[in-house]
């Protein structure tokens, strides 16, 4: 009786350890548990944001995927102007079990990427990753599955069990445990892994970095490897046939040169081995030669071994790996899997790795400029690099129309053959010769307004290259900045019009009376003749007002003299309108207005007027000529540092010395003014190793070395000593000290050397010389004031050159900024933001999708709505009767009627001039030509198209802004069918 409860003890053991052998066999009951808690853990997508969920902090995949950028990329998203319509939710049981670490249990994607759609739905960029790979497991080769479960996991597929647990191969397990414990007592012992395919496939996608990182991980991927295991019931054999076709499809190889990283063996075959995976299986398969089959094995091996050690294996450790695999197929062949013929051959034929010289890998581009553009945005609205974006398991929407934007791009590159811009139309007078037509770029914009916004629907140029033209640019775009001018001036006109219409004629009279302010003097002129004036008729007025096109006026501008041309000589004698100056393209009477502009400009300052031109003491002077003296001085400075930037000490007094006419006392002004603390030893033996100063005596030299020391001389005084800029001077001295300094720096250091060396504006006895600086001052406020007007309008850059010669191009432009000009003009004065991407639809059917949508756009009223009618019907005119008139009729709506069509055109010929003092150009270096025509086209399209030579080609040709317009016209037959089948309108239902 005293031994009852011991073998009661010992029965209980022995049941005990039967059921565990029961269960390890066949998993019975976790089978059943594990699937029903499985069951619950659920997600599911509701409208509207989503607290409930928790997105990754770490794995290869979640980062490759975007899931773990995901936290920050939405709320980015959000403060840009989207709204998260539809998110992913979990159940609370999920909710507790990823909190608890655990990866959630869904059907992950083999391939991902970024897909792009236009605005029908319809794909029109697409990038998977990885790109080659098998979709089911019976497209598997057998003998490829059965290599990678005689390394892993041999008893994977076996059928005897239905129920197994593929996560947990308990032999393994307790072998690799009892190796673990043996291991604390030699440390020299291996210890064997405990992982299975399961849980490396978790590991290699959810893990940190994608190892183990401890106890703690492993068993977060066995638990969570499990889940998914049972989540679709007890029964696992169709998830342990999956395991086998995930691990052959995403395991990592390592990453190459030109695609980055490797995942999955139909990646890994084509970039270590150059082998396609359709030919690699059959090969594999035995539906070729006994050779084909061995090298197919070979391949196979190697990816299989690799991926325990890829980094080294596939680039390193080829010999290692050679000898593995000889190793594998001989055990292959012991276990049967393999013949002996099969082995032989295999170990007969060598690894053939990819040649990296002679087959380098090169990513993927995208050559269609839109798409391009729209990468690029997309890129930046996200705020990650395009490889990372390329990558994330994201679709986006765009406004482009893909079916346009095809046959646009088409057209555009058939007019580089003499047949095809003969048939068109652009061989002749002003346009091209059969000969040239192959070295023109076109550029071609076409957006629409709706309810959403201004929406891209074509951006394509046939440059070939990844440069935009259209708004990667800046290019001098010539007469089309009259159209920015006439709107600003318009833009003028109507605000006098509101100071001025409830005035009475005591005040318009006076303000008559100064004829310095042209356009307040005009509108106070008409206003005070027609008191009941409307301002749209006011506006009218203005574009009757009449400016000289006469070549002969020298202007002051830009800081000095400067002559301006008109196109046609036939132009010089006119006193055109300046709707007949638009229309017709006519250049003096745009400069002068400009004049007029900035003089407007000039009076609006509230600390300034005309009176520091008309008062020499005026107070308001001085602080004019410290202005200048300090932009000046910058502009100086900003060109000694381009000459002296990026080069040693050493570097830079040679070259500055190479500018020196050497004489004795300026090599000593400038070594006594660089080197203040040099010795006379070492001033004497610097001296003496200058051209024609090795005569000199020591008494001479001693004599220079007191004469021109520290404190002798002020820096201007110093400068022209040595007949060298002071502030050259200065900055070499200052490089010295300082030598990592920035510009900004250099600026902020010699700020009271800039006044200094401009000291003498203040003591000259010539107010001219004066009364030069000031204008000078006074026009470049007078063009901050513009640039402000311009930006408000959508001009792109910071600044404008402040001279007259802005009136016709010579600050620059952009194509795509132009077109945003001209939407304006056609929404009535407001201002849309130019949309490209619509809708982003993150990690559809996962627990982390996300889809994103912007709202519809409001507008800012930045043009008086009458402005923008006045500007509309002035273009309208250049199309009837201008420079743009052969496209006239060209477009006809569903009616049979002409569509509303207007524009305006203009040639940049873009050269650096040397100037004579009287203000000629004396000779000339071509930069490029440009051609443009920015345009309305019906109620709601609008857009630009440029021709393009760039560099010193250019100075061959001859085209003007007729040569967009006709290419244009040649496009008429693409552009009617999209608008009279009513396919400009991108609305579609989408899934």
């Amino acid at each position: 009786m005293r031994h009852r409860p011991w073998v009661l003890l010992g029965i209980a053991l022995v049941a005990l350890a039967w059921l565990a052998s029961e269960e390890i066999q066949h998993s019975y009951y976790q089978s059943r548990f594990v699937s029903e808690y499985a069951s619950h853990l659920t997600y599911e997508l509701m409208d509207g944001p989503s607290e409930r969920v928790i997105y990754p902090e770490y794995g290869p995949f979640d980062h490759r995927y975007g899931y773990t950028a995901l936290p920050a990329l939405l709320p980015r998203l959000q403060s840009l102007g989207y709204s998260v319509v539809s998110q992913a939710q979990f159940s609370d049981p999920l909710l507790r079990y990823v909190e608890q670490g655990f990866y959630p249990p869904f059907d992950e994607k083999t391939q991902s990427g970024l897909t792009i759609n236009d605005c029908r739905g319809e794909p029109v960029f697409s990038f998977h990753y990885p790109e080659r790979y098998y979709e089911s497991y019976q497209q598997v080769p057998p003998l490829l599955a059965e290599a990678l479960l005689f390394i892993e996991d041999r008893e994977l597929l076996s059928d005897e069990h239905p129920n197994a647990n593929p996560a947990v191969n308990w032999l393994r397990l307790a072998g690799a445990s009892v190796s673990l414990a043996g291991s604390r007592f030699n440390a020299d012992r291996s210890t064997p892994g405990a992982s299975t395919i399961a849980t490396q496939i978790e590991k290699f996608r959810h893990s940190r970095e994608g190892r183990t990182q401890g106890l703690e991980d492993k068993l977060m991927q066995m638990g969570s490897a499990s889940v998914r295991a049972y989540r679709n019931g007890p029964n696992t054999m169709e998830a342990r046939r999956q395991l086998v076709l995930d691990y052959i499809n995403t395991v990592p190889l390592a990453a190459a040169p030109g695609h980055g990283e490797v995942n999955g063996v139909g990646d890994g075959l084509w970039v270590w081995f150059s082998e396609d995976i359709e030919r690699f299986s059959r090969r594999l398969s035995g539906a070729e030669d006994l050779t084909g089959q061995a090298v197919a094995l070979r391949q196979a091996l190697a990816l299989m071994i690799a991926q325990r050690r890829p980094s080294y294996y596939l680039l390193q450790g080829r010999g290692d790996l050679n000898s593995l695999i000889d190793s594998h197929l001989r055990l292959l062949t012991r276990e049967g899997l393999i013949e002996a013929a099969l082995r032989d051959e295999a170990l007969a034929q060598p690894l053939v790795f990819r040649n990296w010289s002679e087959e380098p890998l090169r990513q993927r581009f995208a050559l269609d400029k839109a798409i391009t553009v729209a990468r690029a945005r997309l890129s930046g609205l996200l705020g990650q690099s395009q490889y990372a974006v390329d990558r994330y398991d994201l679709q986006a929407e765009t406004s482009l129309h893909g079916e346009l934007q095809q046959q646009i791009s088409t057209y555009l590159e058939s007019l580089s053959t003499p047949e095809m811009a003969g048939q068109i139309g652009l061989l002749g007078e002003r346009l091209l010769s059969p000969e040239k037509v192959g070295d023109v770029r076109y550029s071609f914009t076409l957006m629409q307004h709706g309810a959403d916004g201004n929406q891209v629907r074509v951006q394509t140029d046939n440059t070939g290259l990844p440069f935009d033209l259209n708004e990667g640019s800046k290019l001098e775009l010539g007469s089309t900045a009259k159209l920015r001018v006439l709107a600003t001036y318009l833009g003028i006109i109507a605000e006098l019009y509101e100071q001025l219409s409830e005035s009475d004629q005591q005040a318009l009279t006076k303000l008559r009376a100064d004829n310095e302010n042209v356009l307040a003097v005009w509108a106070a002129g008409y206003l005070s003749a027609n008191p009941e004036a409307t301002l749209a008729q006011t506006l009218e007025a203005a574009l009757e007002r009449r400016y000289s096109a006469s070549p002969d006026e020298r202007f002051f501008t830009g800081g000095g003299v400067q002559r301006f041309g008109n196109f046609l000589r036939s132009d010089n004698y006119r006193n055109p309108t300046l709707r007949e100056s638009l229309r017709e393209s006519i250049n003096l009477p745009f400069v002068r207005l400009m004049r007029d502009i900035l003089r407007y400009a000039i009076y609006q300052s509230p600390d300034s007027s005309m009176n520091v031109m008309r008062d020499d003491g005026d107070p308001a002077r001085k602080v004019y000529l410290q202005r200048f003296a300090d932009k000046e001085g910058q502009t100086f400075l900003l060109r000694f540092w381009r000459k002296y930037s990026g080069l040693t000490e050493q570097e830079r007094l040679d070259v500055f010395l190479d500018g020196l006419r050497p004489t004795a006392t300026r090599l000593a002004a400038v070594h006594r003014y660089l080197y203040p603390d040099a010795d006379e030893t070492a001033f004497q033996a610097f001296m003496q190793t200058q051209p024609g100063m090795s005569e000199l005596g020591s008494a001479r030299l001693g004599s220079l070395y007191r004469d021109y020391g520290p404190g002798r001389y002020d820096l201007p005084d110093q400068g022209y000593i040595a007949r060298v800029h002071p502030l050259e001077l200065w900055l070499v001295g200052y490089l010295r000290r300082q030598p990592e300094s920035s510009f900004s720096d250099a600026v902020q250091a010699s700020e009271a050397e800039r006044q200094e060396v401009y000291g003498w504006l203040f003591r000259t006895r010539h107010r001219s010389a004066r009364d030069s600086r000031i204008r000078t001052m006074l026009e470049v406020e007078a063009f901050l004031e513009v640039h402000r007007r311009w930006k408000q309008m959508g001009y792109p850059f910071e600044h404008l050159v402040p001279s007259l010669g802005t009136a016709l191009g010579s600050s620059g432009d952009r194509p795509a900024a132009l077109a945003e000009l001209m939407g304006i003009i056609q929404n009535n004065g407001m201002r849309f933001p130019s949309r490209r991407i619509n809708d982003l639809h993150f990690a559809a059917g996962t627990p982390y999708e996300a889809r994103l949508q912007r709202p519809e756009e409001v507008g800012i009223q930045v043009m008086h709505a009458d402005v923008a009618a006045a500007l509309k019907g002035v273009l309208s005119e250049v199309v009837d009767g201008g420079t743009a008139r052969r496209l006239q009729g060209t477009f006809v709506g569903v009616d049979g009627q002409a569509l509303a069509l207007g524009g305006k055109t203009g040639t940049g010929d873009n050269r650096i001039h040397s100037m004579s003092a009287s203000g000629r150009s004396t000779s000339s270096q071509v930069m490029n030509r440009t051609a443009t025509f920015v345009f309305f086209l019906g109620d709601d399209h609008f857009g630009t198209l440029t021709a393009f030579v760039p560099g010193k080609a250019a100075d061959g040709f001859r085209f003007t802004s007729a040569l967009p317009v006709q290419v244009l016209k040649g496009m008429a037959p693409i552009l009617q069918s999209y608008l009279q089948e009513g396919r400009a309108v991108c609305e579609v239902a989408r899934d």
